[in-house]
């Protein structure tokens, strides 16, 4: 029986992802493991294998179009068997729908078995068999809720609660109609009854002369566009960009200090070591690089261990990090995305140069792993290299704080009661005021516009 290629939820804020480029063509072998296709998620490119070795028999979503998680895109199975695409598709926006919210859950009666035809495989994912024999629950019995029933790890582990979810408002409606929950199948996320549910098995038990004929619905005119104006979509990387920045834009209230770094014994250093880290690593040491790794020897601070925070549970709570995962901002030429150099707090300065470079690398030629696109506690961005005098950057929450590197620029100075030229670096660091007031922002600053201007006590 040919089984369901879906579009797989990579993370927990995924809602879709977008088709880059199918590996394999419709009628092609397959074997287990096998690179089927490459996907968009959220910023991120990921290839994905098949979990089942047969024949590609039908490719449903092409290359460039955008699937919601859950729902099929394509079947594999054996060579001339025939599939049902149909019946497959649109249960996989219901799914997604409900996905956020997680209502507090009703009692409710125990769970109805899964009806299945005689000899019909049941669908499941890898982990969800592995799942089934670790937990010893026959996968007959677990009711799936991916496309055409797929059975998920997720729907193994929630089998062991016998009571199927419901939440309050269904609950309270099953009870007041006298509708026993055990006959409802659920269309929210994992299976969970709702509301709508609820009125669906109502309105089928109501006789036929009752039911009110489904209005028609009218589809409105095209808008006719004026000369000049194209209309295109949101890619899947600008959708979580926009989601993103205005999430964080309306939720932290933030205040950004400037300040002015010599650079002068900073690109003395630089020109010190770049031969002898070109020859170790094969790499060349930028003002990034440099830059992140006083960054993060100033975070390691005690004293400034707020700004190497993050708030959580709906901002109650505040996880303070005894590490450094440094993100670092890559513009592309479609959006802008953040890898992550994990435990940069524990590297030396060729080490960072390696790791900046790996996951800088990896983002331009968008190979990006979920992995190396979280868990940052701190992010640089630098337009310092297009002439940018200042700038306000945005916090990547959850951080609680963003360091902005901007140009550096010949400047007249003051030294020692004469007026001399020297390279300004202008850096901008905005802060959420929630987590770190004014004064703390500014000892920080204070600490690292020292560490980078005598360099050399990065090296001790």
């Amino acid at each position: 029986m040919a089984i369901e290629v879906i579009m797989p939820k990579l993370g927990v804020d995924m809602q879709e992802g977008e088709i880059i480029e199918w590996k394999k063509a419709e009628g092609d072998e397959v074997k287990e493991g096998d690179i089927l296709l490459e996907i968009m998620s959220d910023k991120t490119n990921m290839e994905i294998e098949a979990e089942e070795s047969g024949v590609l028999l039908k490719i449903v979503k092409g290359d460039g179009e955008v699937v919601p998680v859950t729902e099929t895109i394509a079947y594999i199975g054996q060579a001339g068997e025939s599939v049902d695409v149909a019946s497959s598709l649109a249960p996989a926006a219901e799914v997604v729908a409900e996905a956020p919210v997680v209502p507090q859950e009703s009692p409710a009666v125990a769970q109805a078995p899964v009806e299945r035809k005689d000899g019909e495989k049941v669908r499941a994912t890898p982990a969800a068999r592995k799942a089934a024999r670790d937990l010893n629950i026959d996968l007959n019995a677990v009711p799936g809720t991916g496309a055409n029933g797929r059975v998920h790890k997720s729907d193994v582990e929630d089998f062991k609660d016998a009571a199927p979810k419901v939440s309050p408002l269904a609950g309270k409606m099953a009870h007041d109609l006298g509708i026993d929950l055990s006959t409802v199948k659920g269309s929210g996320f994992r299976g969970k009854i709702m509301r709508e549910d609820i009125l669906a098995v109502l309105a089928a038990n109501q006789p036929e002369e009752a039911k009110a004929p489904a209005p028609v619905k009218e589809e409105a005119p095209a808008k006719e566009l004026p000369e000049g104006v194209e209309i295109i979509k949101m890619s899947a990387m600008r959708k979580a960009i926009s989601k993103g920045m205005t999430h964080s834009y309306l939720t932290a209230p933030t205040f950004t200090l400037n300040y002015d770094i010599d650079m002068t014994n900073l690109m003395a250093l630089r020109k010190q070591v770049l031969e002898p880290i070109m020859n170790k690593t094969g790499l060349k040491v930028t003002f990034t690089d440099l830059i992140g790794l006083a960054v993060t020897r100033t975070l390691m601070k005690e004293e400034h261990r707020y700004l190497n925070a993050s708030l959580i549970n709906d901002a109650q709570e505040i996880e303070l990090h005894k590490f450094v995962n440094m993100g670092i901002a890559v513009g592309l030429e479609d959006g802008l995305v953040v890898p992550v150099v994990h435990g940069a707090d524990k590297m030396s300065l060729s080490e960072f140069v390696v790791a900046s470079k790996d996951v800088i690398k990896k983002a331009q030629s968008g190979k990006l792993k979920a992995a190396e696109m979280s868990g940052s506690t701190f992010s640089i961005t630098n337009l310092g290299m297009f002439g940018t005098k200042t700038f306000n950057p945005i916090i990547n929450q959850p951080n609680s704080a963003i360091l902005g590197v901007a140009a550096t620029v010949q400047t007249p100075v003051v030294v020692d009661g004469e007026i001399t030229i020297r390279p300004i670096m202008a850096m901008c660091l905005t802060i959420d005021h929630r987590l770190v007031d004014g004064m703390n922002g500014a000892k920080f600053m204070v600490d690292l516009k020292h560490l980078l201007e005598n360099p050399l006590e990065l090296l001790i």
